[in-house]
């Protein structure tokens, strides 16, 4: 592999990375599963380079070298994902876009803002707000995450029941596809040319090129924000006011649906123990939202009970503060979360067939949920679990078995299962279930058209 060493650091400069310490440190992204390899002695392989071009063209020509090598191919943003999107081999490269960054361009009067793909998240946002506006992005690893890794993932964030999700806000994109060729997609706010190529890429998760270019519908600031929360008996009854407000055609832009388990866990002072808080947040005109807030009180008081406003202020506080894999690893506990989506009628029958299928598993000693993303039709379920397997040999075997329970109990009744954080390595076995045979087949077809060497990104989303 000397040739290809050679020829990419005749495209990149200083751009290609080639330290043990460089190459480890981009080698995955934060999957669970690759955390209890690494907390058993056991690193995941360095890649043989990291590919850090500072521009579309010599990411392009990088491509079309490890193309010419035979060499598999490992996009990376932020590494925050957690389903195993980024895990390299110790023959494959990384194509890092960490190089490519910043606002490229800005328009006040269309509301368009171009970045780099690899520019971070918050940072992002935070230019945005100087000038008075907003991406209306904000997942929870907003600190973490790029703007590329979040096109790329198909991401959600806590806003989303009014400012939609990502796909909603991207006006356009560029890419290097898995030939080495360069995509850009129009500049305008829709069109009727055929199929939106943009969505081969906004989720492809990098395995049909690397997102280098991401330029948003952005939005006013709001005006108002008014916080409310209210307690129901059970789940359900929550997620019946949930239905019956997004029905009514209103949309606070946090609709957040707690179960008795994690509402105890988070608010305990502030509503009698196995009932489900709701946390919202309207925003936008101020005339819009004390409107809103007032038709939400109306639907929600008729069979939910008020909470204080400072339900919600402490939930902003502490939005983003949880624990690391290692920190729990250290403990004895095995966790993660495993977000599914489903309609309004199936919701109540799909939170209990997966509660009761992680409770099933051995080691599993608490699964839980919310809902965080609601929509006319449905809404998703957001579940934790954590287990504490009786040793450390039986950790990876531990988790596989509580994401294969929750896997096949949401698949059993029909549910999406994958609503934010994609499918990585950890989902694909179920992409059958997802797609069904017709849409997997079309899938794999896109897939061998784009890369016929099945070298980007190997290994994800394609069982």
């Amino acid at each position: 592999m000397s040739k290809l060493i050679d020829d990419l650091a005749a495209i990149l400069g200083d751009g290609l990375l080639q330290t043990e310490a460089e190459r480890s440190a981009r080698a995955r992204d934060t999957w669970m599963r690759s955390q209890i390899q690494i907390s058993a002695g056991s690193p995941v392989a360095a890649p043989l380079a990291v590919c850090a071009p500072s521009s579309s063209e010599e990411l392009a020509e990088a491509v079309r070298a490890c193309i010419a090598h035979d060499t598999a191919m490992i996009p990376r943003g932020g590494g925050s994902g957690v389903v195993g999107g980024v895990l390299a081999s110790a023959d494959s490269v990384v194509l890092s876009t960490e190089r490519m960054t910043g606002l490229r361009a800005f328009s006040s009067n269309d509301l368009l803002a171009a970045f780099g793909a690899g520019t971070n998240g918050l940072e992002a946002e935070k230019r945005m707000q100087s000038e008075g506006l907003s991406i209306g992005h904000w997942p929870q690893s907003i600190e973490l995450s790029t703007v590329g890794g979040w096109v790329a993932t198909r991401a959600s964030g806590q806003y989303s029941t009014a400012f939609g999700n990502i796909e909603d806000m991207v006006f356009s994109l560029e890419a290097v596809l898995a030939d080495g060729s360069i995509y850009c997609s129009r500049d305008t706010p829709r069109a009727s040319a055929g199929p939106d190529l943009r969505h081969l890429l906004i989720g492809g998760e990098g395995t049909l090129g690397v997102i280098t270019e991401v330029t948003f519908s952005i939005r006013q600031q709001p005006e108002s924000e008014v916080r409310q929360a209210f307690h129901f008996g059970d789940f359900e009854a929550g997620l019946e006011a949930a239905r019956k407000l997004m029905r009514a055609g209103w949309r606070p832009a946090v609709l957040r649906l707690y179960d008795g388990r994690e509402s105890w866990r988070h608010f305990r002072e502030r509503l009698p123990k196995g009932n489900a808080m709701l946390i919202l947040a309207h925003m936008g005109p101020a005339a819009l939202t004390a409107v809103e807030a007032d038709a939400v009180s109306t639907i929600c008081e008729s069979n939910g009970v008020a909470a204080p406003d400072e339900v919600v202020d402490g939930w902003f506080e502490h939005r983003n503060t949880v624990p690391t894999w290692d920190e729990l690893l250290a403990q004895g506990i095995v966790a993660d979360t495993i977000e599914i989506a489903g309609d309004w009628t199936r919701l109540p029958k799909l939170y209990h067939a997966v509660i009761d299928a992680l409770e099933a598993v051995e080691g599993v000693v608490a699964a839980s949920a919310h809902s965080s993303h609601a929509y006319r039709s449905g809404a998703n379920l957001y579940f934790t679990v954590a287990a504490t397997p009786a040793a450390p040999e039986d950790y990876t075997s531990t988790y596989d078995a509580f994401w294969s329970a929750a896997m096949n109990a949401a698949a059993s009744i029909g549910a999406g299962l994958a609503h934010h954080h994609g499918v990585g390595r950890v989902r694909r076995d179920w992409m059958r279930e997802e797609l069904g045979i017709g849409g997997l087949s079309m899938l794999r077809s896109v897939k061998k058209a784009i890369d016929p060497h099945g070298l980007m990104n190997p290994g994800v989303l394609l069982p």
